[in-house]
């Protein structure tokens, strides 16, 4: 007997309603870079015991507080601040990360900059651990745009639209 597969769908609305403070061109920025992470991560790039996978993308800053300026005059803009945390401490390298970035960088230009942290869940646990509260307080604080644990992985055709 088969068992249906679960519908494994992406669907950038989510993504965008969990910012949806934000005007409509910063939703749709903001829900690419998290499809573009997504879909670019390389963890062939290292070997581990484990498969890579993201855990979570979370924006915080200016973004997440609804603090963002955005002065066309003078060009200065706040920059999108995003956490990811991956499984496994192999998977911050940068060469995981080489192609996601390069795709950012064409796809937003000078539109915007992107600054990424990368952590392990290990390191999450270690700062709750040690109550470190600079990482703590920005995990609370900021907006969870993906987690396994509860949204759809992207499929075959959201990759292929994620566009080399």
């Amino acid at each position: 007997m088969n068992t249906p597969k679960p519908k494994d769908f992406y669907a950038r609305e989510v993504v965008m309603a969990r910012v949806d403070h934000l005007i409509r061109r910063k939703q749709g920025e903001i829900e690419r870079i998290t499809r573009i992470l997504r879909a670019f991560f390389d963890p062939t790039q290292v070997q581990t015991p484990e498969p890579g996978q993201i855990r979570r993308i979370i924006l915080i800053g200016p973004y997440a507080r609804r603090s963002w300026y955005e002065d066309e005059k003078t060009i200065h803009f706040s920059d999108y601040e995003l956490w990811i945390v991956v499984n496994h401490p192999l998977f911050k390298e940068g060469e995981c990360w080489t192609r996601a970035r390069a795709v950012i960088d064409s796809e937003l230009g000078d539109r915007c900059a992107v600054s990424l942290e990368l952590y392990s869940r290990a390191d999450i646990r270690i700062a709750k651990a040690e109550r470190d509260t600079f990482i703590l307080d920005r995990i609370e604080a900021g907006i969870t745009l993906y987690r396994a644990s509860r949204d759809a992985p992207l499929n075959e055709r959201e990759r292929k639209g994620a566009r080399p």
